[in-house]
């Protein structure tokens, strides 16, 4: 058997590196689309609440209602940003702050469903051209080992 040649020793490696990217990608892909999904969820929800019921915009998982001022002050200094007359919640890490302007809020919602609709597009148009190059380079390899070894048995 003969040995591997370093061109195709070198072809090998780009091929597993392809393989890898495009793991990397599709990762990636899968993640944002779980967010784009959520996204568009969030606003169907919100197209259904009436307008008298309150809405927040949290990101934590526990919820708690917050009354001491001065100690969430010390805990977050972004509470200086809220008025005084705004009521505040403490979530975990975060500050959840009461969304009476639901326009903004759909906005700014739609402007990230957008975002993340653009990165998700351009992550599947990487990942056709990896795929492309995967295959074409996987095709050259087999060429190469099928030219180079003996032909087998059928």
């Amino acid at each position: 058997m003969k040995e591997i040649s370093p061109q195709l020793q070198n072809q090998i490696a780009q091929y597993q590196q392809l393989q890898q990217q495009l793991q990397v990608l599709a990762s990636q892909r899968l993640q944002l689309e779980a967010k784009l999904r959520e996204v568009e969820g969030t606003l169907e929800e919100l197209e259904k609440v009436s307008a008298d019921v309150p809405i927040y915009k949290s990101i934590g998982m526990l919820l708690v209602r917050q009354d001491d001022r001065v100690s969430l002050k010390t805990e977050l200094e972004e509470l200086e940003k809220v008025s005084a007359d705004v009521p505040i919640y403490k979530s975990i890490g975060m500050l959840l702050v009461r969304q009476d302007d639901r326009v903004s809020l759909k906005t700014e919602l739609e402007e990230h469903k957008e975002t993340l609709s653009i990165r998700v597009k351009s992550l599947q148009k990487q990942e056709k051209s990896l795929s492309e190059r995967y295959e074409q380079l996987g095709e050259k390899i087999q060429h190469s080992l099928g030219g180079s070894s003996a032909p087998q048995a059928g």
